[in-house]
């Protein structure tokens, strides 16, 4: 068994076995004609219970082989120019020889004696992001594991400088379209259930900035304390960004923390042309970053960065056998005195391989792109007579739905929200495109989320024709049946 460890002796074998791994890959993308199979999970959930995980093949090319029916075959291509679903984007090809390259040398990226290149690797990339956003000369951060996590940590952080107080009188104003990472974060952190007070949206679905300072001067009147203002940069469903600026200023007037979830707004701070958009958010004492949603890099690839980093101690343990205290003194770098994980993949090598072949501008050209095709697809939309549209997009999102023509009259709105609910899942069944769903204002809507700069206008055309398609026959049928 030894015959499988990594080592100089093994050199060949790794060599041949990965490249039989990349060429199976490669293979599959150059084949796949649509961006799912359509295959049910009770018609794959058998084959994947039929290998008997105790008797080892021996082999990794029939190992491949039979991962070609229990997942390749299968799998959502996010490459694909009709997956429209999700936050999941296309990767680049630097950032995969990032991914091969960490995953071969697996350095931990908690202290220095673990991965030494790679902690001063991680802190340019850091001090690079913290630049672009803007947040000064004693910035800081670390990687993390994604949106969910960084804001949890942004979160803590805000606790722990509200200081020691009760936690039940602590609150969190978020708007109501934010990530419920942020909802999840105040119950992981211990604060009561009204912890976190919604703000309303207005049409563009960005925060209504009048109501937030509303609620906190009700905070502040009911002896309440405003731990902390999350702003968005890029909300999930409908890519909107809301008032920064404004939110910035209210929450320093009353002494609330300010973060802003850029999750997905932020492959702007790449943009060559709409850096604009995130105007106030060097304001922020913390941020969130996914670089594997905008930057078109391999989950995961995330950060949290702060304004002041000396905020990151609220982190910090030290533990005599991996970072003990002396090493504070001695000017040792350990990445785990900042990060709520201990054992940390070089995640950030990914994004170093992008910039050095391809640069900001190549990145933030891709994310200018795609912007540029939602607000082509709206076009479309708004055209299109047997479709509403939400709202313009800010970033690269469109919540839509299908709606009757005039002679489909007397449908009910329960009838349209099951037609549209019925069209996303005969869409993915057929394997030819995939879109996601969400509710607006209780109804049943469907969401294009444009991430990949190959997919046109004659994509999202012939996607909304199918969606029309399986929409119209769902509404025939019933009512025939009726």
């Amino acid at each position: 068994m030894r015959s499988h460890l990594l080592n100089d002796t093994t050199a060949d074998v790794y060599r041949r076995s990965t490249t039989e791994g990349v060429e199976r890959v490669a293979r599959r993308l150059a084949a796949t004609r649509g961006p799912f199979s359509g295959v049910t999970p009770a018609a794959l959930a058998p084959v994947v219970d039929a290998v008997d995980l105790d008797r080892p093949l021996g082999d990794v090319r029939a190992a491949l082989d039979e991962l070609e029916d229990v997942y390749l075959r299968d799998a959502v291509y996010f490459h694909h120019p009709r997956y429209l679903a999700h936050l999941n984007c296309p990767v680049v090809i630097p950032a995969l020889v990032g991914e091969a390259v960490l995953s071969a040398v697996n350095s931990s990226l908690d202290t220095w004696d673990q991965s030494a290149g790679g902690t001063l690797i991680e802190r340019r990339l850091i001090d690079w992001t913290t630049s672009r956003i803007g947040l000064g000369p004693l910035a800081d951060g670390v990687f993390t594991s994604g949106g969910s996590q960084s804001n949890l940590q942004a979160l803590l952080l805000a606790r722990e400088e509200a200081g020691a107080v009760d936690t039940s009188r602590l609150r969190i104003f978020a708007s109501e379209c934010g990530h419920f990472s942020v909802q999840k974060s105040a119950k992981l952190l211990g604060l009561g259930p009204d912890a976190v007070v919604t703000i309303p949206v207005d049409g563009e679905r960005r925060m209504r900035s009048v109501v937030l300072a509303a609620e906190l001067a009700a905070c502040r009147a009911e002896g309440l304390i405003p731990m902390a203002v999350v702003a968005t940069a890029g909300t999930t469903d409908f890519g909107s960004i809301d008032p920064l600026p404004e939110i910035a200023a209210l929450a320093a007037e009353y002494g609330a923390w300010t973060h802003v979830d850029a999750a997905y707004g932020c492959g702007l701070l790449a943009s060559p042309t709409r850096r604009h958009l995130l105007d106030g958010i060097e304001r922020a004492d913390s941020v969130t970053v996914d670089y594997h949603k905008s930057f078109f890099q391999p989950v995961s690839s995330s950060a949290v960065l702060v304004r002041d980093g000396a905020t990151l101690r609220h982190a910090t343990y030290h533990a005599d056998y991996l970072n003990p205290r002396r090493a504070v003194a001695e000017r040792i770098p350990n990445q785990v005195d900042k990060s709520l994980q201990t054992t940390r993949r070089f995640d950030a090598l990914k994004l170093w391989m992008t910039l050095r072949v391809m640069g900001a501008d190549g990145i933030g050209g891709l994310f200018d792109e795609v912007c540029a095709l939602a607000r082509e697809g709206y076009e479309l939309l708004a055209a299109d007579s047997r479709y509403e549209v939400v709202t313009a997009p800010s970033l690269s999102t469109l919540v839509y739905r299908y709606i009757p023509t005039p002679s489909g009259a007397g449908v009910s709105p329960k009838d349209v929200d099951r037609a549209n609910l019925h069209a996303r899942k005969a869409l993915f069944a057929s394997g030819e495109a995939v879109v996601a769903g969400t509710k607006v204002d209780g109804r049943q809507y469907l969401k294009f989320t444009l991430l990949n700069p190959e997919t046109t206008t004659a994509d999202i055309a012939a996607v909304l024709d199918l969606i029309a398609g399986h929409a119209e026959q769902h509404l025939g049928e019933n009512l025939v049946h009726a």
